[in-house]
């Protein structure tokens, strides 16, 4: 086990919204541990992770499955990135310049290997989430002054994507029933989701909302895209200096590599300990090498996995809709409505299948990544295997997050504006975020032996860089 620094009173804070109400009337003790996890104790603990990060051996010697038994929290974070809001991103790419930003998937692989990992060996380590180490090391204003610009990008985000989700709904009807009419049932079944199943069940749920991911890889296959220009265009880099094609780069790479994930990627490694049993933070302090290397190829896979997705998107509609001159594109529903003639029902229907998948995964990781943000900062409990009424806080900060959504359709706020303020808070927030986390995985007496890397730290501070860069290109073309 590795040195960790003193452990904080203030991560052992009641709920505030329990400890205001204990003020008002009699005094509100924290519930047994039997009433503070959904269901009963044993599903509690039963989380995927029961051997995962410990038991990369064992998963080694079953061989594929074993393998996939250890896929967790970075397969779900990469899966999550693919929102529809990043799925119009990439659209948008492809329709404008064809072929000429696939190289883009695999320039970014490793920065967001680098990046993920970083905040799963932080996780892993310090046994807290990264709002939790940040603020413990780095000052409060700084990190504080992130996590609010976090919290409003994310419920700008999930307004966009719970639009996603009505219109692919309202696709797959014929368009018989309006979008606006889906919006308030897909942030109900999102939040029924996130409040009353139990860890293990939204884990399940999340793994297999990852499978409609491989709809763009069907559709791929569907489009039969030129295999020679698909060739050069992946690794010949192509690069044009106008305001359109730096615009585009940019936006990828504010939608790749977003702020949210830093903190979702975090938090999920320590609900997953406290899934195998390591309820507190004592229980949790240090990892191993076996854990860090399971984490490792988790993040690994998860990544792969997003950028898979990113590139058959963009091969997908350079293919398909830049050849037939529909550069316009500019939301993954009007790819899908695009591809219909020009690809078929199937290709426009696996496309709007895809697009739902997407967003039933990603809206509930925006919003209990802002939650976890949040209540690490301020250091009050809470996580999705608790329930709602010993942390109402928490939760309360997730439908926040999914009544602001719903508003933002119901105001009909347009949603690529909307996605253009997002990506200019995530390009400002995202660079002294991942500064902060290059800094403290390599600082050793938080790390101990377990510091990250020469060659992944400098990946991170590459990444640091390039989104620093980023953020000043968009604010530019913005203006």
């Amino acid at each position: 086990m590795g040195s960790k620094g003193p452990m904080s009173a203030d991560d052992e804070r009641p709920d505030p919204i329990r400890a205001a109400a204990s003020r008002v009337s009699a005094v509100v003790e924290e519930p047994p541990a039997e009433k503070v996890f959904k269901g009963d104790a044993t599903e509690a603990a039963t989380g995927t992770p029961t051997a995962g990060r410990s038991g990369i051996d064992e998963a080694r010697r079953r061989g594929l499955f074993g393998i996939i038994q250890l896929l967790g929290p970075g397969l779900i974070t990469g899966a999550s990135d693919d929102d529809p809001s990043g799925i119009g991103t990439y659209t948008q790419a492809g329709s404008q310049f064809g072929l000429g930003t696939l190289w883009l998937a695999l320039f970014t692989f490793p920065l967001m290997i680098a990046v993920q990992e970083a905040c799963a060996r932080i996780a892993l380590q310090t046994a807290v989430g990264l709002a939790t180490s940040l603020r413990r090391k780095f000052p409060s204003v700084l990190v504080g002054a992130c996590i609010i610009l976090v919290l409003g990008a994310n419920t700008i985000n999930v307004g966009a994507d719970l639009g996603a989700v009505a219109a692919g709904g309202s696709l797959l009807t014929g368009s018989h029933v309006p979008p606006g009419w889906l919006v308030v049932p897909a942030a109900l079944l999102i939040g029924f989701m996130q409040l009353r199943l139990t860890y293990s069940i939204i884990f399940r749920c999340f793994k297999y909302l990852t499978l409609a991911l491989f709809a763009y890889v069907i559709t791929v296959i569907i489009v039969h895209p030129n295999l020679l220009k698909t060739v050069e265009s992946t690794f010949i880099p192509h690069f044009e200096l106008n305001k359109s094609f730096i615009g585009i780069v940019v936006a990828i790479l504010g939608t790749t590599i977003s702020p949210y994930l830093f903190f979702w990627q975090a938090s999920s490694e320590v609900d997953e300990m406290k899934a195998a049993g390591a309820t507190t933070e004592r229980e949790r302090q240090g990892t191993s090498r076996n854990e860090l290397r399971a984490a490792r190829i988790d993040v690994a896979v998860g990544m792969l996995f997003s950028q898979l997705v990113m590139y058959c998107i963009i091969l997908t509609s350079g293919t398909v809709l830049h050849t037939s001159g529909h550069a316009g594109i500019a939301t993954a529903q009007q790819a899908a409505q695009a591809l219909k003639p020009l690809a078929g029902s199937l290709a426009s229907v696996i496309f709007a299948v895809g697009m739902i998948g997407t967003g039933l995964l990603a809206i509930p990781v925006l919003a209990a990544s802002a939650a976890y943000a949040v209540k690490e900062f301020f250091g009050f409990r809470g996580s999705l295997s608790e329930t709602p009424r010993s942390r109402p806080t928490f939760y309360g900060l997730i439908v926040v997050a999914l009544v602001g959504g719903v508003l933002m359709n119901i105001l009909q706020i347009d949603p690529i504006q909307a996605l253009v303020v997002t990506a200019i808070i995530n390009g400002v927030v995202a660079p002294p975020i991942l500064v902060l986390i290059a800094l403290l995985a390599r600082d050793r007496r938080v790390m101990d032996t377990h510091r990250s890397g020469i060659v992944s730290s400098a990946l991170v501070w590459i990444a640091a860089a390039l989104m620093g860069v980023a953020a000043l290109m968009l604010l530019v073309t913005s203006l």
